[in-house]
């Protein structure tokens, strides 16, 4: 059974391979192109269209698209069960005075579906309806004369179940993080030595610490399905009044996770610079992150960059004013400027394409990396999607607009399987997944305790945190 290639060869650096091959139905079966473009259809059309027949296979662009699309109109389950019936009719369509060859055309190309379907959305298998469409739809193409077809449909169900077990376990892992991870304070008040330890004396080399924040990032990207993207937006379909709606089965931990991991990360940062007593030690820290900032920058981990700057630019840090005093900010004011916000991230947006230009022609793992501000990208997810429409007026599916979508989300997929180059430090990683951090109340307490309140509105806030600590404390 071949396998699928690589996402990189999906969509061309015109914006995406439009070259769809029209079987003969589509002309009359609701289908619009336009110069050869496919712009929409109706939904029944479309599934017929993903759906291979003896003389026709759909182009891999167009397979993903759909898959990636078709949730917001039904169940994958439903989707898959339209498939085998499909593929049922074109064996019973084909009897009557068929060469029997043409015919045996047909399984591998409905094998080479699911194993496309299966490697790149194997999350939607975690349904047991899908599982179970699947099998079905395997055991009929398997109970034909071709050994070949029973041991490709045994590869490709063993394939699924080992990444479903994969993905269970990465969650299994995600859970015992969360449940060690307690807020700095609460070990504040139980064992104030507990907290002598600081990064540095964890991981004292910047550049060894980007590194392993690049582990972390690639690992969580790589966990996180396509699909997610698209069912964080899910709504009902209002042509679909019979059915019930996809939201409440919506999966996005992945994504959800990968997003915590930015939080935690900025607080990280942020509780590492509050804690020191001396200010001079709280300058060193800060101009220890300027430094693993600006490698992640070098690495191509946009992210974690991000994430940097956004712990050191938290309140509780920048009122530290004779902190900053000490610290020489020239790097930091570049790596700021780089993440501008203004002119929509227009600075980011440019190195973000240099960087994946890069991952095009790079000989090696580390010139691949390429790990986008992930909030950023889901907010230009979020814009397409509410920008157009689903449905155009008269009932069919808008696929210009998914054309896009699918654009930008295999963008993402090529740069999510990237293996990092780096060896792994197990104790800076549990260090950087496991330290306790302070939370948004205890950074100002922190933050209060190092650099005293400079106004009413800090003092006020101090009394009120004071009051509290206290009152937690008796």
């Amino acid at each position: 059974m071949p396998q699928t290639p690589p996402f990189a060869a999906m969509f061309d650096s015109s914006g995406y391979n439009r070259n769809l091959y029209q079987s003969k139905e589509d002309n009359c079966g609701g289908l619009y192109y336009h110069d050869n473009n496919l712009l929409s259809g109706s939904l029944e059309a479309l599934i017929q269209h993903l759906v291979p027949n003896v003389d026709y296979y759909p182009d891999r662009t167009y397979i993903f698209t759909f898959l990636l699309s078709s949730r917001l109109f039904m169940h994958p389950y439903e989707l898959m069960a339209r498939v085998c019936h499909l593929y049922m009719e074109h064996q019973r369509l084909s009897e009557p005075g068929t060469d029997k060859s043409r015919i045996r055309k047909i399984a591998p190309k409905i094998l080479q579906l699911l194993t496309e379907w299966t490697e790149t959305f194997p999350y939607d298998f975690r349904d047991e309806r899908m599982m179970r469409n699947l099998k079905e739809l395997a055991q009929r193409i398997a109970s034909g004369d071709e050994v070949m077809y029973r041991k490709n449909v045994q590869q490709i169900i063993q394939s699924l179940i080992r990444k479903l077990a994969s993905l269970s376990q990465y969650e299994e892992v995600l859970a015992k993080i969360n449940a060690t991870s307690t807020d700095r304070l609460t070990v504040l008040k139980i064992k104030p030595q507990s907290i002598q330890r600081d990064i540095i004396t964890v991981c004292n080399d910047p550049y060894m610490l980007a590194q392993q924040l690049t582990h972390i990032e690639l690992e969580r990207l790589n966990y996180i399905g396509p699909e997610e993207f698209v069912q964080a937006f899910v709504q009902k379909d209002p042509l679909d009044n019979d059915k019930s709606c996809y939201a409440d089965q919506k999966k996005t931990r992945n994504l959800e996770a990968y997003v915590e991991w930015f939080n935690r990360l900025s607080y990280l940062v942020a509780t590492e610079i509050c804690m020191p007593v001396k200010k001079k030690h709280r300058a060193r820290m800060i101009e220890y992150f300027i430094d693993v900032a600006r490698e992640c920058f070098n690495i191509g981990n946009f992210n974690s960059l991000m994430a940097i700057i956004s712990g050191m630019n938290m309140s509780p840090v920048s009122r530290l004013k004779k902190t900053w005093a000490k610290v020489k900010t020239a790097k930091f004011d570049i790596l700021e400027h780089q993440m501008d916000p203004s002119s929509n991230f227009n600075n980011y947006r440019t190195a973000l394409r240099g960087a994946a230009q890069r991952s095009l022609t790079a000989h090696s793992n580390r010139e691949k990396i390429v790990i986008p501000f992930f909030s950023l990208l889901i907010k230009d997810i979020y814009f397409l999607n509410e920008g157009c429409a689903n449905r155009l007026p008269n009932g069919h599916v808008n696929f210009e607009k998914f054309w896009e979508l699918a654009k930008q989300v295999s963008e993402f997929m090529t740069w999510k399987q990237v293996e990092c180059p780096f060896e792994k430090d197990r104790k800076i990683l549990q260090y950087l997944l496991t330290a306790p951090v302070f939370s948004e109340d205890a950074l100002y307490m922190a933050s209060y305790e190092s650099e005293g309140p400079e106004n009413h509105i800090e003092k006020d806030r101090w009394k009120t945190l004071r009051f509290v600590w206290d009152r937690v404390s008796t």
